[in-house]
This record gives C-alpha cells, sequence and structure tokens, in this order.
C-alpha cells in the first residue's frame, strides 16, 4: 500500500493519520484560538451574572422586609402592644422559622428596628418595633442604599 506523503513541514503539532492516510486532530493555532474566545463570552458573562445575583439577593431582601413589616402590625393589633424585639415575633410563633437572615449581612443578627410610642388606646400607648430595614450599608443597583429600605 503506497503512504501519502505528508508535505512540508510545518511549526504545527504533530497530527495522527487515520486509516486512509487523512490528517486528524487540531493545530496548536487552531486550539489557541478557540480558548480566546471562549475568554471573551466568559468576559462578558460575568458581569450580567453578578448583576443577576445582587437582583436576586435585592428581591429576597424586599420579601423579607414586606413580610417582617406585615407581621410586626399583625403581632401589634392581635398583642395590643407592638413588639420590643423581632426575638418577640418568633416566640409569639409570627415568624415559625426564625428571624431571616439579612441576604447583604449573611446575618441575622444584623437587622435595624425603629422603635416608637405606638397608641394603644385613646389615653394609652406602648414603645415598641414599628418598622424594620437591612443592617447593610451597601447600595442598591438602584444608587439607595439598603438600610433605606
Amino acid at each position: 500500500m503506497p503512504t501519502l506523503d505528508p508535505g512540508p513541514r510545518t511549526w504545527a503539532l504533530r497530527l495522527r493519520t487515520s486509516d486512509f492516510g487523512l490528517r486528524t486532530g487540531f493545530t496548536l493555532i487552531e486550539l489557541m484560538v478557540v480558548i480566546t474566545l471562549i475568554f471573551i463570552l466568559a468576559s462578558f458573562a460575568m458581569p450580567m451574572y453578578h448583576v443577576a445575583v445582587v437582583h436576586a439577593r435585592e428581591a429576597v431582601l424586599r420579601d423579607d422586609l414586606f413580610t417582617m413589616r406585615k407581621l410586626i402590625d399583625e403581632y401589634t393589633i392581635d398583642k395590643q402592644q407592638p413588639p420590643t424585639s423581632l426575638d418577640d415575633l418568633v416566640q409569639a410563633g409570627y415568624l415559625r422559622g426564625g428571624v431571616p437572615v439579612d441576604p447583604f449581612t449573611g446575618s441575622n443578627d444584623t437587622w435595624r428596628t425603629d422603635t416608637e410610642d405606638v397608641p394603644i388606646s385613646a389615653d394609652q400607648s406602648s414603645a415598641g418595633i414599628v418598622d424594620v430595614h437591612s443592617g447593610s450599608e451597601d447600595t442598591s443597583l438602584e444608587g439607595t442604599p439598603y438600610s433605606s429600605w
């Protein structure tokens, strides 16, 4: 069986030949081009991934704040006095899973609470929690601090 001459020598990787004498495989240049294209595409995807993660954390924070504010109001109406701490909501069974974790601080101890006198009756008031905010000093994608939400 005659052998095919591989042609002039090149600086490419040595290629294997198939049973039919054809070259198979990729050259070093081809592999470098493909890897470069993968890195370029990944560099476009990483910022979008980061924004998506922050957006998801913001959605969790909004939901947690809405839930805790609603439960503070329900507790105040049911018990005829506002809670003195977020643990009061847990002990009374309003927050069954415990105080939620702040998605930006990673802790459930960093929530900031606003305390005011809440009128119970026409001549009576009681001090307690009326609002809750994130303990994070970071700024949202909208440009507002999370602690002001």
